[in-house]
């Protein structure tokens, strides 16, 4: 069965960005060839309004085969705001929780993110599986698209 990883925004603009560009066109390879299903979520798409168009355009190039589209539920938006009444993250960084709750709550294998501030960082990743174990919701892994394919 194919993994299914969810993507934030910031794997989208990885893909142009020197540092981190080898393992995200990587990912993106997997993706397209369909050894990896790709989820993304309304959120993900809010966010790439504000980016240059060839980050728009990357999820063009993806066969739709290849992908889930996730909206924003109520039950994300709880779930975020949870992460925030636990100081997970600050206010600011909503979306942040946003990408985490919809990826958890539709049982993503992985969560891929290139954010080491407010995602992929060990208390933030303790910090939402906490939230995560309290409420029930199975722990989502949280990685960096090379640490996933490294594993």
């Amino acid at each position: 069965m194919k993994q299914r990883i969810y993507l934030d925004t910031s794997v989208f603009g990885g893909y142009f960005d020197a540092e981190f560009e080898l393992w995200t066109k990587i990912l993106f390879d997997k993706i397209i060839k369909g050894e990896i299903r790709m989820l993304y979520s309304q959120m993900t798409e809010i966010e790439l309004e504000n980016a240059p168009q060839q980050v728009k355009d990357l999820l063009s190039k993806i066969p739709e085969e290849n992908t889930e589209f996730l909206l924003i539920t109520q039950d994300a938006n709880n779930l975020a705001d949870k992460y925030l009444l636990e100081n997970v993250v600050g206010k600011t960084s909503r979306p942040d929780c946003l990408h985490i709750a919809i990826a958890t709550l539709n049982n993503a294998d992985l969560s891929a993110s290139w954010n080491f501030k407010h995602i992929v960082n060990k208390t933030r990743i303790r910090g939402y599986n906490g939230v995560n174990y309290m409420l029930g919701h199975k722990i989502l892994e949280i990685r960096t698209p090379r640490e996933i394919l490294e594993i």
